[in-house]
C-alpha cells in the first residue's frame, strides 16, 4: 500500500496540475489546512530536480500569501475561526502567552517558528491575534519559509538521485520517520511551547 501511495506521488508530481495543487496546500498549510506541502514539494523535486527551484518559489509565494490569510483570522476573525484552529492544536488558551512573547521576541518566534516542522498556522494567527506589525510579519515570514521550502530543495536538488534510491529503498522507514516528526512538530506544539 505504502508503495503504491509513493508511486501515485510521483505521477501527481509530474501531472501538469501538480503546480496549482503545491500552492493551493502550501497556502492553506500557513493557515488552516494541518498537511505540509512538502508531501507534494518532495515527489515533485525526485520527478523533476530541474525544477526544483521553481518548486520551492512556489511554496514559498503561496505560503507567504497564506500566512497573511492566517495573520487576517488572527486579526479579524480569532473568536470565529483563529480560537477553533488554535483549540484543535491545543493551543486556545495560550494566546496571552503569545502576546507576551511577542512583544519582546516577535520577530525571532516567526523566523525560528516558520522554519520548523511546527505548524506554521500557529504563528500566523497568534501574530495577527497579538497584532504583530503585519511589515514585520510579512518579512519574518519570508525568510523562515525562505530557509525552510529552499533548504529542502538545495538538498534534494543536490542529493537528488541518491536520496530518491534512498527513499524508495526504504520506503517504510522513512514514512514513518516522516510520521514521527509530524506528529513530533504537533506534540512540541502542545506540549512544550
Amino acid at each position: 500500500m505504502l508503495r503504491s501511495l509513493y508511486d501515485r506521488l510521483l505521477q501527481i508530481a509530474a501531472h501538469p496540475h501538480a503546480l496549482p495543487w503545491l500552492a493551493a496546500v502550501s497556502f492553506a498549510e500557513s493557515s488552516v489546512f494541518p498537511i505540509p506541502p512538502d508531501v507534494l514539494l518532495i515527489p515533485m523535486i525526485l520527478a523533476r530536480r530541474d525544477r526544483t527551484f521553481i518548486y520551492a518559489t512556489i511554496c514559498l509565494v503561496a505560503s507567504v500569501l497564506g500566512g497573511l490569510l492566517g495573520y487576517a483570522i488572527g486579526h479579524w476573525g480569532f473568536e470565529a475561526v483563529g480560537r477553533p484552529v488554535l483549540t484543535f492544536y491545543g493551543y486556545a488558551d495560550a494566546i496571552g502567552q503569545f502576546e507576551r512573547a511577542f512583544a519582546e521576541y516577535g520577530w525571532w518566534i516567526i523566523v525560528l517558528k516558520g522554519a520548523t516542522p511546527i505548524p506554521y498556522k500557529l504563528v500566523t494567527i497568534a501574530s495577527g491575534a497579538a497584532s504583530f506589525d503585519l511589515v514585520e510579519f510579512t518579512t519574518a515570514s519570508i525568510l523562515s519559509r525562505g530557509i525552510r521550502f529552499y533548504a529542502v530543495a538545495l538538498l534534494l536538488w543536490w542529493f537528488g538521485p541518491p536520496i530518491r534510491r534512498f527513499v524508495e529503498e526504504r520506503l517504510g522507514m522513512v514514512a514513518l520517520v516522516s510520521t514521527i516528526v509530524l506528529v513530533g512538530g504537533f506534540v512540541i506544539v502542545r506540549y512544550i511551547f
